[in-house]
């Protein structure tokens, strides 16, 4: 190539020109020879025509010829290799052969001749190029000499691009071209100079000596009346702002900025502008087309004035604000209506977009709202007066029977608006100034620049003025899509003023101080408070609005400061006594839903309506504090009265017939009807986010439905609701909290489907799952693929009552041949397959048999945390034998001849288990081995348990008190003769919350059993105290018979209290005789129930373990202790600590009695969550994030009377508390161990094992005497709603 003839030399060039001429464009946009570079070397890249072109063609053809037979030869050796196992992928082949070809002696010779013969063509057109230009520079200087020549305009129709050539210029030349743009030079002069300008490369333009003197020429041509002239300035400009560095670009905005501004004060412009806008004036279209180019460089700005100094930014906002905030000419006529920037400007941006992206940032937002406070106050003025003036005027059209008279006056057809009215200029106006107020009001720096002084108004504008405004345009001004013009949909003032308020209302700061004022409320439940009185609304105020009003107040009620306003109003305004607005939307909803309201009755909007109210009760009643202030409405009866008659309509629905001619309408009509009973389904599943609203969900009869429908969206991963940040975690752990709610759970398919899932993650996968990479070797037991099905597991088995639906009286599926695909289904073949690992079978139908051997025993460990669930599977499945067993099996024979423990991870963890299941204790009475190695010589020094008696090591001493009465004020208090009047009961009170905070240990053995024995008399004796009758069963005839699990449990109670020295040795006989006693004195009083659940069918199904604790507290006395019960049993106090007291009792209405729900749950629960989110709100919100409920761990701890997490001191200071001071301190009790467990809540919370930690850990330095303070604060604050509240729901 070297060598080339003269032909392929021309052909050459031919080639090589065409290219640059195809990409000219880029060149020349290109600000240094290094972009222009870096452009050509990524053509191929960039250009989809790269190929096509005629010098890549031949480039082409040559390396072939060249290179061809090299590259096959290096190809087939490479492929020869990875034939031999080397197994190169594609990629390594093609750099291999790439990389060989490249280091031939072909190559180096080939690259040496296309060098060489390039070079040669290059240097030829680079001649010609200096020749060219020679003749252009002769020619322009005659042609500026003579001052005439002939130009061609090749400017783009496109507002920021040029399609003429570039000509390299120098300073001398860019001089000439500026001092020829001089005003004062013929026109036909600055003309050309103006396109010579144009051709010329921008970097030479932005860079050249005698900028200043060039932009202060154009800035004085930009008022010339050549529109021609004009624009190609302002072209100019736009490539300036698309090339140049910051500083030169605002130059040239700034002046721009200015003489636009000028441009207003002339009294020309105002004389165009009296009748309106005409788009087709071409003084008109100059000035639009400035404002244009103005508004485009505000919206790009924001992307890169960050990388320069900030006086740059500063300059081009206070430019901006200076030039809309232009007053009118003193000179002009004020009777005449002024239309300033700020009106051309909303014809371009209406929405106020480059408003909104210069307060995106704060770096930007902090100079933005500096400078309008200081000197352009002026602007936030203008545009709140304007809101009032649209508001208003729109009214006053309205009232007059006329038209309004700003946005509605538009042209028909589709042709294209060339004229704006004065009214379409202030209603464009009026929507940038809402847009900017709205967005101003978002930051807090913005809002501090209220209250704000405007024209025809006796007082500052505050914040809440200002949103009731918005609120009154939303509610009052048309939202009725128009059918022709302009503003339609979006630009409707209702819709427009909807969107600030849901802005406003979607961030919390600004909400709380806009939204959550009771002005602002009572504004928005003013057409409904009319509609409920039966009165006239407005004619704007239409279904339509009525949706936005309910869209706002879900969004006011989805944060806490918005639902403490709609629930018990602002506190502060005392002026006047108003109805709480959570009343008035109940009622509301509740008239709706009954069809109640007669200007709505008719609506085709119905439904929609009673869904968006709906929706907003919804947010209230989701909440505990929401459904007590709701609970009255009986929403939860309605909304399942609307969604049964919704069932009886979609059965009389006809089925739809194909070829019939109704069919889309039925089909519809259908869709219409399913969508609605899904909405009710969901509404009425929200009620089981609380305790007590998981009650009256039950007492509906569709919670197998809500189940259903929460599983198929639980499937889909969906949210709640667009107001919620979570799933159906938590509503999942409430529901399986009871009994109802584990079996429709069950029947719903959620079960089979969580261990379907798990065992997938554990195990196996479904067969047509594909194995791209196979899974990691699992390091931890529960590593990060099961955390989640393992705390699911856990949430639905937290709970005894469901514990006990789920696998009560079921036996084990035990096999002799476990197939490998053999999946489980229900967590009775969990227990089988994963934690009574009793056989090789079950062994060896295990792929990661360790693994998943481990992750059942730590589920284990958590159930057997709850002891009514541990004694039922000690009961039923004999677990404790099983891992004896197993632990004396995994033993290796010493040379001593003893049996020593393999210790392994299932062995240390079946030793934790063991001693966990085997000694009872608070975090002082008892030990539990760890479940790690240590590092060193002694692994695990802790001794393995496997045969009875249990290593002395895991079980504390405890110390014998002993404590004279005579030395404190209680007991000599109680040594007195039991005093009838009512002070007596109140000096003891007072003497043993004394105690309790001072010397809490003297406290025990005698004193506590005189202590309950004469309190429990003295309440007993007063008939206001006996909210039960008395009953004295003593009819021998009830045959009684412990059942397995209260058998096992006399056996653990017997234990502990010989662990305590509490216990004689006739305990034994004596706490099942206790037992029978009570069952004799509970069975009369319960309801015989047919439910299908087993939870309903006969005795209470755990162990009695508030009996158990009197029966220590009495040290082991069961007559005694049996007097205490029959005494006890008519105070209140027994429907919460005697868990067997009300099971599914007569003294319950019967709907309660046979849900299986127990108050200690719907009440006591239901109120420790409300009081932690007003009390400890971080810890409330530690619980929702991690899925588990403060209801389930309440339900587990008092079920038991603390019983494993207190030490005996502390629990009988806990049922002291609950029968001397209120049952109410139940509630008390369990917010101030959350308060004390704080830290570790968050932590753990963090760390994605809450539930566990709080099943496993014993409360460690919790003691009531440091506590006590802190109720007696809660009780003066809450017993009044608390108590009265745990009267009526125990006694319905």
């Amino acid at each position: 190539m070297s060598l080339l003839s003269l032909e392929d030399e021309a052909l050459l060039q031919s080639m090589v020109r065409q290219l640059f001429q195809s990409v000219r464009e880029r060149l020349a946009g290109a600000p240094s020879a290094e972009c222009a570079e870096e452009i050509l070397l990524h053509l191929e890249e960039t250009d989809e025509h790269f190929h096509n072109y005629e010098l890549v063609k031949y480039l082409r053809n040559y390396i072939k010829s060249s290179l061809g037979s090299v590259i096959e030869e290096e190809t087939e050796k490479c492929t020869f290799a990875q034939s031999q196992g080397e197994g190169l992928g594609y990629d390594t082949l093609v750099q291999r052969v790439t990389k060989r070809t490249r280091e031939t002696k072909e190559y180096t010779e080939m690259m040496h001749s296309l060098k060489n013969g390039m070079m040669a063509v290059v240097e030829t057109l680079l001649n010609k190029f200096e020749e060219d230009q020679a003749k252009n520079r002769e020619m322009l200087k005659k042609n500026t000499h003579e001052h005439a020549g002939h130009y061609t305009d090749n400017c783009s129709d496109s507002d920021s691009s040029f399609n003429q050539s570039y000509t390299f210029m120098n300073q001398e030349r860019l001089q000439l071209i500026a001092e020829q743009l001089d005003p004062s030079q013929p026109e036909e002069v600055r003309k050309d100079a103006m396109q010579t300008l144009c051709s010329a490369p921008p970097s030479d333009v932005l860079n050249c000596e005698c900028w200043h003197i060039l932009h202060k020429n154009l800035t004085l041509s930009l008022a010339d009346p050549d529109s021609a002239f004009t624009e190609k300035i302002l072209r100019f400009y736009a490539k300036t702002f698309s090339l140049s560095s910051l500083s030169m670009a605002r130059e040239v905005y700034t002046s721009l900025a200015k003489h636009v501004e000028l441009s207003f004060k002339s009294k020309e412009i105002q004389k165009l502008l009296s009748s309106g806008v005409d788009i087709t004036n071409p003084n008109l279209i100059r000035l639009l087309k400035k404002i244009r180019l103005l508004n485009d460089y505000q919206k790009e700005a924001p992307s890169f004035w960050i990388r320069h100094p900030e006086k740059y930014m500063e300059e081009i906002v206070e430019s901006t604000l200076s030039l809309l905030s232009a007053s009118q000419d003193p000179s002009f006529p004020s009777s005449q209506m002024h239309f300033g920037p700020v009106f051309f400007l909303a014809m371009i941006d209406t929405k106020a977009m480059w408003f909104k992206k210069w307060m995106h940032a704060y770096y930007s937002r902090k100079v933005v709202l500096q400078l309008l406070e200081k000197s352009y106050k002026s602007l936030i003025t203008a545009a709140i007066e304007h809101c009032f003036y649209y508001f208003e005027s729109s009214q006053s059209a309205i009232d007059g029977n006329s038209k309004p008279s700003m946005a509605s006056q538009q042209q028909s057809g589709t042709k294209q608006k060339t004229i704006f009215t004065k009214q379409e200029l202030h209603y464009l106006y009026f929507v940038h100034s809402l847009s900017l107020l709205g967005r101003l009001l978002i930051y807090k720096h913005g809002r501090g620049l209220f209250p704000i002084k405007v024209k025809n108004r006796k007082e500052k504008v505050q914040l809440s003025d200002l949103v009731v405004l918005f609120t009154n345009i939303m509610l009052y001004c048309s939202n009725a899509p128009k059918t022709s013009g302009d503003y339609t949909g979006s630009f409707a003032p209702a819709s427009l003023a909807m969107e600030v308020l849901r802005i406003l209302c979607d961030r919390k700061e600004c909400a709380s101080e806009c939204l959550y004022i009771g002005k602002v409320v009572d504004v928005l439940l003013s057409p409904i408070q009319k509609l409920l009185d039966g009165e006239k609304i407005h004619v704007n105020c239409d279904e339509t609005t009525l949706t936005y009003i309910a869209d706002i107040l879900a969004r006011i009620a989805s944060f806490e400061g918005g639902l403490t306003l709609l629930l018990y109003g602002q506190k502060t305004d005392t002026s006047k006594k108003r109805t709480v607005a959570a009343h008035i939307i109940a009622q509301f909803s509740k008239n709706l839903l009954h069809e109640d309201i007669a200007a709505l009755s008719e609506s085709d909007m119905l439904a929609v309506l009673k869904g968006s109210f709906i929706f907003v009760c919804r947010q209230m009643y989701h909440t505990c504090e929401g459904l007590q202030v709701l609970l009255h409405y009986q929403l939860h009866d309605c909304i399942a009265d609307a969604w049964k008659k919704t069932i009886l309509l979609s059965e009389r629905t006809p089925t739809p017939v194909a070829g019939a001619t109704s069919l889309s309408s039925v089909s519809q009509e259908s869709q219409g009807t399913m969508a609605w009973e899904e909405s009710l389904l969901d509404n009425l599943l929200n009620f089981a986010a609380t305790p007590k609203g998981l009650l009256l969900l039950q007492q509906t009869g569709a919670i197998n439905e809500c189940v259903t429908y929460m599983f198929s969206r639980f499937t889909k991963k969906l949210q709640v609701s667009r107001c919620e940040k979570f799933g159906y975690g938590v509503m999942v752990t409430q529901v399986a909290a009871t009994a109802s709610g584990a079996l429709a759970l069950q029947k719903s398919g959620f079960i089979q489907a969580l261990v379907t899932d798990l065992w997938a993650v554990l195990e196996c996968g479904r067969d047509d799952v594909r194995v791209i990479h196979p899974k990691p070797t699992p390091v931890d037991p529960i590593d990060r693929s099961c955390q989640k099905s393992f705390l699911a597991l856990v949430n639905l088995m937290s709970s005894y009552p469901a514990v006990y639906e789920l696998i009560g009286n079921q036996v084990l599926p035990s096999k002799d041949i476990y197939s490998l695909r053999e999946v489980p289904t229900c967590f009775a073949d969990i227990f089988d397959r994963l934690i009574i690992v009793d056989s090789d079978a079950k062994m060896n139908s295990l792929f990661n048999y360790e693994q998943s051997h481990i992750f059942g025993l730590r589920l284990l460990n958590v159930l057997c945390c709850n002891l009514d669930t541990l004694l039922l599977l000690e009961s039923q499945y004999k677990v404790s034998d099983v891992l004896l067993n197993a632990q004396k099996e995994n033993t290796l024979e010493s040379s001593a001849g003893l049996e020593n423990v393999i210790i392994d991870g299932v062995s240390v963890e079946r030793n934790h288990i063991l001693v966990r299941m085997n000694v009872i204790g608070g975090p002082c009475e008892r030990v539990l081995p760890p479940r790690a190695l240590i590092q060193g010589n002694n692994l695990y020094p802790w001794p393995m348990f496997s045969s009875h008696p249990v290593p002395k090591c895991y079980i504390s001493d405890v110390p014998l008190i002993d404590v004279h009465t005579q030395d404190n004020e209680l007991a000599k208090f109680l040594s007195k003769k039991l005093d009838s009047r009512p002070g007596w009961l109140d000096n003891c009170r007072r003497l043993f919350s004394k105690i309790i905070k001072n010397n809490p240990v003297s406290l025990s053995g005698s004193v506590y059993e005189e202590l309950l024995e004469k309190c429990v008399s003295h309440l007993s004796e007063t008939p206001t105290n006996c909210v039960f009758t008395y009953s004295d069963c003593k009819d021998e005839q009830v045959q009684t018979e412990l059942s397995a699990v209260q058998c096992l449990g006399v056996k653990m109670v017997i234990r502990y209290g010989k662990h305590l020295n509490l216990l004689n040795s006739t305990a034994e006989q004596d706490l099942p005789e206790l037992l029978n006693q009570c069952e004799k004195l509970l069975k009369p009083q319960r309801i015989i129930s047919d439910s299908p659940m087993r939870y309903l069918q006969g005795r209470f199904p755990g162990h009695d373990w508030f009996a158990s604790s009197v029966f220590l507290i009495m040290s082991g006395d069961s007559e005694k202790a049996l007097a205490f019960l029959l005494k006890f049993s008519c105070l209140l106090a027994s429907a919460y600590l005697w868990l067997p007291r009300l099971h599914i009792s007569k003294l319950l209405s019967a709907d309660i009695a046979l849900s299986g729900i127990h108050p200690v749950y719907f009440c006591s629960s239901h109120y420790i969550e409300m009081l932690m989110k007003t009390e400890i709100p971080l810890v409330f919100s530690a619980f929702r994030m991690s899925g588990y409920t403060p209801s389930q761990i309440c339900q587990h701890w008092l079920s038991q009377c603390f019983w494993n997490y207190l030490d005996w001191l502390d629990i009988c200071h806990y049922i002291a508390l609950c029968i001397i001071l209120g049952p109410d301190y139940q509630i008390y009790f369990c917010v101030a161990i959350f308060k004390h467990l704080q830290q570790e809540i968050l932590q753990h919370t963090q760390a994605q094992d809450l539930q566990v930690y709080l099943k496993e850990e014993s409360i460690h330095g919790f003691h009531v005497g440091d506590h006590l303070e802190y109720m007696e604060r809660l009780e003066q604050k809450y017993r009044r709603m608390v108590l009265k509240e745990m009267n009526n729901l125990a006694l319905q």
